[in-house]
């Protein structure tokens, strides 16, 4: 089967107003910039995005909270993100913070279909309010339920037209839990080749878990801080 899309706008063109997203990235690595653009350019509103840090100003879902598409963030880190922390302090954007060891864990069960685990990160601090608090070995751990979307965004550098998925480096990060987790996953890529084309033992994501490709247009490869050393230091 050939998952290959004509483009961006076509890949998302059934997302409708108040889907959950889930979008890979760590900072600018690993972004699916160009599903985003093509979901501003789209307009849909009230969306749940699952995200590590929502991007950067001008750059990935920060490129969303700028036109007020996203209606809650659920993520682990706002950082250096001032766009995001502007709208949680101004009460524009609903948020859940979540440890990022506990945001992995909780999209790889709804993957994996276990329904819930424990994890001792968290217990007698605000994330632990509402959630179940058991003892093991002298040791208390919450009860954390799985994490799923209705649609999710990874970013991959190779894929082939069934789906196939090869990362490359640090931009792997939390895409290949993402594309577990969702109800339909969009995989934009740097390359698309025929089967056969990708050595199996290179496959991270089967493409079992991937319902459509494309390939991007445009990459900028952004870098979040350059550092420069003084000759002879």
């Amino acid at each position: 089967m050939n998952k290959v899309m004509a483009s961006a706008l076509e890949a998302v063109a059934d997302i409708p107003d108040g889907a959950s997203i889930m979008c890979g990235g760590f900072g600018m690595a690993g972004v699916a910039e160009n599903l985003i653009l093509a979901l501003r350019e789209r307009g849909v509103k009230d969306l749940t995005c699952m995200s590590n840090n929502a991007g950067m100003p001008g750059h990935g879902l920060a490129l969303l909270l700028e036109t007020g598409q996203i209606r809650k963030m659920i993520s682990t880190y706002i950082g250096e993100n001032w766009l995001f922390e502007k709208l949680i302090l101004e009460g524009k954007i609903e948020v859940e913070l979540i440890p990022q060891g506990t945001f992995a864990e909780r999209m790889r069960a709804a993957g994996a279909g276990i329904a819930g685990f424990y994890t001792p990160t968290g217990v007698g601090t605000l994330v632990a309010e509402g959630k179940e608090v058991r003892e093991f070995d002298g040791r208390r751990y919450l009860l954390e339920r799985p994490l799923s979307a209705d649609y999710a965004f990874v970013r991959a550098h190779k894929a082939d037209t069934l789906g196939n998925l090869v990362y490359r480096k640090t931009a792997r990060n939390f895409n290949p839990m993402m594309a577990t987790a969702a109800r339909c996953t969009i995989a934009e890529v740097e390359h698309i080749v025929q089967p056969g084309d990708i050595d199996p033992e290179s496959v991270v994501t089967p493409g079992i878990y991937v319902d459509r490709i494309v390939r991007g247009e445009t990459y900028e490869r952004w870098i979040e801080k350059r550092t420069h050393r003084t000759p002879g230091r």
